[in-house]
């Protein structure tokens, strides 16, 4: 089953690049009356990804901000590691964007979201997408169809939703 519009996000624990190494982040806490955007993408370093996705919401995170967006989550099927060298790589750690790594791919399962491509050398990976959740409830849900574009996933775009 793939989530929509109106359901509960699971209890999900990811992980972020903690001052003494990988540490476990629980999405319940990070979500509890907060409104906050999550987006996820296939993965770090990837050229969609990462000349694309994330600078969308680089670009566009001070107008979140004034809308009363809590904190902006980027989600990737990487490592910690990867995740934080990515998110110093494309300015969003200095953007204030949370990155946080789903390694086994648990959480995007959950939410019916994976794909693999292997040719590409994507196996168990997100899809691409964008959502607004409010106090753990998705407000807002907006999926790519393929993997390879940016387009109702993009900053712009679900800041257009709002």
């Amino acid at each position: 089953m793939t989530i929509t519009k109106g359901d509960k996000l699971p209890a999900s624990t990811l992980l972020a690049m903690g001052a003494d190494g990988p540490a476990p982040v629980d999405l319940a806490d990070k979500l509890a009356g907060r409104k906050v955007v999550i987006f996820a993408v296939p993965g770090a370093f990837t050229p969609t990804c990462h000349s694309s996705h994330v600078p969308s919401f680089v670009r566009t995170k001070t107008d979140f901000d004034a809308k009363g967006v809590d904190e902006i989550i980027c989600i990737s099927v990487n490592d910690p590691f990867v995740m934080k060298n990515w998110g110093e790589a494309t300015g969003a750690t200095d953007a204030g964007i949370t990155m946080l790594g789903d390694p086994e791919a648990t959480f995007t399962k959950t939410l019916g979201l994976e794909f693999s491509a292997p040719p590409a050398g994507l196996i168990n990976r997100s899809k691409r997408y964008a959502m607004v959740v409010e106090d753990g409830t998705v407000t807002v849900l907006q999926a790519e169809e393929n993997p390879g574009v940016c387009d109702v996933s993009g900053g712009e775009a679900l800041l257009a939703s709002l």
